[in-house]
């Protein structure tokens, strides 16, 4: 009788290890980077008699074996890399949309295009101050137009440096939780709802990692995680319990360097993937327009007062400066000293004529400086454009990638109310067995 209660105590105890099993599951359904556990059972059985005749008794009752964790490497691994080409073409386009934002804001080819037309309208009468004066402030225009383009391209390099920082800041942050879950994960139960919730956690951190730069991962036995970034030949990040971080460092020509800091070593660190090499594209990119922009701006001031020292102006002096370019180039300053100061007139030529700004108006052609500038934003448009349409698909990739892990390790209610349904049953059926062995047995003891 006693077997009897035995066996109907461990399938109470088995059972309600379940049952809080699929409690938690269901607790957790909506939980980021949960993954589903069941409880393993087993049958309880025992060995009798001497070596050459042992015999094994089976149907003892049931016991917890552990708690199992529902999790496929692979898929992980897959979700990993896809999101890390995801975050790089995404932050990529990100600071593509700054570039489109500076160049195009400022209506600087629009600014450059008035400069022209106002010194045609000066063409038409050499003499009269109006048009002269409206040249100038046209110029003015176009210095200013400069300037705020060149700083706003400054703005985004440091925005840049500024998410830049807060990346490599994250990465530390997240390598130091990983390094302490490895710690954690070497002194865990195997088997156990501290091992699960770990394990959780181990993959949690992972995941945010891959969004930051890509990174190769080697599991021990144990389920401790070994992390190089940058892929399988890159520097090591968080190894057992010690984990590293990475410092970032742009020169004004937009080469970034990024070095592994771990353990007293340093190592060079050349992301392929997430944000980091986002960053790094961006810091190209955002340098390449500064550089375009400086040359057109040197370019054009350099026409202009080229131009501008062919001819005479109102008074039969030489022409002198319009302009003059700064550090940067773009930071344009106007120089002229006045409207009457404008050289519209040839060598020789007396106070209506006009033949120098034809002169200006073959600059405008032969320096297309209004077509460099159109250019070079229709050209950041259309890559812009590439990176959105391979963000789509990229999206698409990942969100597959999330699925098929899903199917694994994801929590599905209706399956979960099946278990709880099934264990409910089991554990009312086990204290059935309780409650039949001890009214049996007070019958037994009734009857003496």
């Amino acid at each position: 009788m006693s077997d009897l209660l035995a066996i109907g105590a461990s399938s109470v105890r088995a059972y309600q290890s379940a049952l809080t099993t699929v409690s938690d599951n269901i607790a957790n359904a909506a939980t980021p980077g949960f993954a589903r556990r069941t409880t393993t059972l087993a049958e309880i059985s025992a060995t009798s008699g001497r070596l050459s005749q042992r015999i094994t008794t089976d149907g003892l009752g049931v016991a917890v074996t552990g708690v199992a964790r529902l999790a496929d490497g692979f898929r992980a691994t897959a979700v990993r890399s896809a999101g890390a080409d995801l975050a790089r073409t995404e932050t990529s386009a990100t600071w593509l949309g700054s570039i489109e934002g500076a160049l195009g804001n400022n209506q600087l080819g629009a600014t450059v295009t008035s400069f022209f037309n106002a010194a045609k309208a000066v063409a038409t009468d050499p003499s009269a101050s109006t048009p002269r004066t409206a040249l100038i402030e046209s110029a003015s225009g176009v210095a200013s137009a400069f300037a705020a383009t060149g700083r706003a391209l400054d703005q985004a390099n440091s925005d840049l440096d500024s998410a830049a920082a807060a990346t490599v800041g994250s990465l530390e942050s997240i390598g130091a939780t990983l390094a302490q879950v490895n710690a954690g994960l070497s002194r865990a139960a195997p088997g156990s709802v501290s091992e699960a919730q770990l394990l959780d956690q181990r993959d949690q951190a992972l995941e945010q990692l891959s969004a930051l730069s890509d990174i190769n991962v080697s599991i021990t036995d144990g389920g401790q995680a070994t992390v190089r970034l940058g892929g399988a030949n890159g520097p090591v990040f968080v190894d057992g319990n010690t984990a590293g971080y990475v410092t970032y460092l742009r020169n004004d020509s937009g080469a970034v360097s990024l070095v592994v800091h771990r353990a007293g070593a340093v190592a060079g660190l050349s992301p392929t993937g997430g944000a980091l090499a986002g960053i790094v594209d961006g810091a190209q990119r955002i340098a390449g327009a500064r550089q375009t922009l400086n040359q057109i701006a040197t370019d054009f001031v350099e026409g202009v007062n080229a131009v501008q020292a062919q001819g005479r102006d109102l008074d039969g002096n030489p022409g002198a400066p319009i302009f003059a370019n700064g550090t940067p180039p773009t930071d344009i300053s106007i120089v002229i000293t006045g409207p009457r100061a404008i050289a519209a007139a040839a060598v020789g030529g007396g106070p209506r004529d006009n033949s120098n700004l034809a002169a200006l108006d073959a600059l405008r052609r032969s320096g297309g400086y209004e077509d460099r500038l159109a250019g070079q934003i229709a050209d950041n448009a259309a890559t812009l454009a590439g990176r959105r349409t391979v963000a789509d698909a990229q999206t698409s990739i990942r969100d597959g990638a999330v699925a098929a892990r899903d199917q694994v390790s994801g929590v599905n209610l209706d399956q979960e109310a099946v278990d709880l349904l099934r264990f409910q049953q089991a554990y009312q059926a086990s204290s059935r067995v309780i409650q039949v062995a001890r009214e049996t047995l007070q019958s037994i003891l009734d009857i003496r």
